[in-house]
């Protein structure tokens, strides 16, 4: 495989880990989950990033016919990404999680669902709309059938490290700690507002080719 792929898709999973934080959601998992089983908690898990999984792949494979449909350019979409990544990298880094992801409608809807692994976990605090939008500009800007091949496994994977994260989650918040997961936190959101300001800039170069 050329090294060119293996960049895109190494880049694509490090902007997944950037926009979902995982290490960040895992202690609304515990607390979602903390009143199951170890085996109802794992059951959880799985359905959660199966969906994860779904919902991106689906996003990946339909992404360019939304686009289409409604007569939106991919640079057009890239900005809008792109603003959407800069506006949650903020929240991020003020400390503010899953406040941009699930509003208080949604939270206060999800108390009274036993299945949480879809709602609220896997959507929107998993594949929200920074993961939904930057797995749409990468499968439009990567059309080939080799490299969305290659995306959907790299989803799969990330799904994959998501569910391993989240079966050792209690152990992990009890060693980091609230300090611990804001610091990391605040470090995704940096990582993702500069992959925003990257959307931008790209799609801005191609709408306003006077301002390169």
């Amino acid at each position: 495989m050329p090294s060119i792929e293996l960049a895109i898709f190494l880049q694509f999973f490090i902007g997944l880990i950037a926009a979902v934080n995982p290490i960040g959601i895992m202690p609304v998992f515990v607390s979602l989950t903390g009143h199951m089983t170890p085996e109802e908690r794992n059951k959880t898990a799985i359905t959660a990033n199966v969906a994860v999984a779904v919902i991106l792949t689906v996003s990946l494979l339909a992404g360019q016919l939304l686009l289409d449909l409604f007569s939106i350019s991919l640079d057009s979409f890239r900005v809008a990404g792109g603003l959407l990544l800069l506006t949650i990298a903020f929240s991020m880094m003020s400390g503010k999680l899953g406040e941009d992801k699930q509003n208080k409608q949604e939270k206060s809807e999800s108390i009274s669902r036993e299945q949480v692994g879809v709602v609220p976990l896997a959507m929107p605090l998993m594949a929200g709309p920074g993961a939904i939008s930057s797995t749409i500009v990468y499968g439009s800007r990567y059309p080939s059938l080799g490299t969305t091949l290659g995306i959907v496994v790299t989803i799969a994977f990330f799904a994959f490290c998501c569910w391993l994260l989240f079966r050792a989650a209690p152990i992990i918040v009890r060693f980091l700690g609230q300090t611990g997961i804001n610091v990391i936190t605040r470090i995704m959101g940096l990582i993702l507002g500069a992959l925003g300001i990257e959307f931008i800039v790209n799609g801005l170069r191609v709408l306003l080719p006077g301002l390169a």
